[in-house]
């Protein structure tokens, strides 16, 4: 690596203390000074973390890197982010300083949360948490004897169809369910691929027991799931989240899932993350809630914390940028 000043290379939101401890950085601390930050930070503390860094990673979206933030940091000379889209950064105003992005691989992620949503939606058909308390607690069944149903016969619908959506219509056809599909560009034959019919959002709504979302927030899919929306859907449905909280009106869930329609909501994501201890969704008895986990899986941290190093050891090495993000 060259010689010179040493570069200043600060890391955010590592929750899971992952990036340093899965992967080798010895030639990157000998040449760079590394500071790694596992909480988050907002407002005066972030800026006061990254003020003079030259290099930046974010541990995927979970601090905003927006135009106020990036115009404030005088030193930075480069980004990284892990995985392959980043919805929290402002792409263009780093191109409009000529600061190159870099991004890492994904990791079996897609895999990894299309699990973690038929656990969600297994733990809920099964009124899973309450028999697991009710268990260690030494009882043996509490209340109401018997499960509301089965998933096999009802229908599994899905908001996006794309590589994570077409994985949980897979499984949904082998649990013997039918399975509908729509997104804003959703067609006939797309949902074929995956043996789901294509159908209007209303129709999916009023129709399908369980609905699970897939999609990335966009202008047109930011709050899809309105009050308006959330009134369509059967009495006793279930709504899954794995994707992104952007794509339901939070508040709007809250008063319905308070007023029992839909039936349960099994959630991953939250419009503020780590959900805070007081927050009312936890007092919910019909929720589910897991702290965004659908990605954190061991090879998927293992791809993230060699990307990293990879891309920060040819930076360092004045090397063209390894994977840079480009710019629509």
């Amino acid at each position: 690596m060259h010689s010179g000043p040493r570069s200043r290379i600060v890391v955010i939101d590592d929750y899971e203390h992952a990036i340093r401890r899965l992967a080798d950085w010895s030639d990157i601390v000998a040449h760079a000074d590394v500071e790694v930050h596992h909480d988050p930070l907002r407002g005066d503390a972030l800026h006061a973390a990254l003020h003079d860094a030259d290099a930046v990673v974010l541990i995927r979206d979970r601090t905003p890197f927006q135009a106020d933030l990036i115009n404030r940091l005088p030193k930075l000379r480069y980004l990284i982010f892990t995985g392959a889209r980043n919805s929290a950064l402002d792409a263009r105003a780093l191109a409009a300083r000529g600061i190159p992005v870099s991004h890492t691989e994904w990791g079996p992620s897609k895999d990894s949360t299309c699990e973690l949503t038929w656990a969600l939606i297994l733990a809920a058909i099964k009124q899973l948490e309450a028999h697991f308390s009710s268990m260690r607690r030494g009882a043996w069944r509490d209340g109401q004897n018997v499960l509301p149903g089965v998933l096999a016969g009802e229908q599994l619908g899905l908001i996006g169809l794309g590589e994570i959506g077409g994985r949980v219509a897979r499984l949904g056809k082998a649990f013997g369910m039918k399975v509908c599909a729509w997104s804003p560009r959703m067609t006939v034959e797309r949902a074929s691929q995956y043996g789901a019919s294509a159908v209007s959002l209303e129709e999916l709504l009023s129709s399908s027991k369980v609905v699970s979302l897939h999609l990335v927030p966009t202008d047109l899919t930011r709050q899809l799931l309105s009050a308006d929306r959330l009134s369509l859907m059967r009495a006793d449905s279930i709504v899954v989240n794995t994707s992104r909280a952007a794509l339901i009106d939070m508040p709007a869930l809250l008063l319905a899932l308070r007023a029992g329609k839909p039936a349960m909501a099994a959630l991953d994501v939250y419009d503020q993350e780590p959900l805070r201890s007081d927050h009312p969704l936890r007092d919910l008895p019909n929720v589910i809630l897991t702290p965004h986990i659908g990605f954190v899986t061991q090879p998927v941290f293992e791809a993230f914390a060699r990307g990293v190093t990879e891309c920060l050891r040819a930076w360092l090495n004045g090397e063209p940028v390894v994977r840079p993000l480009a710019i629509d």
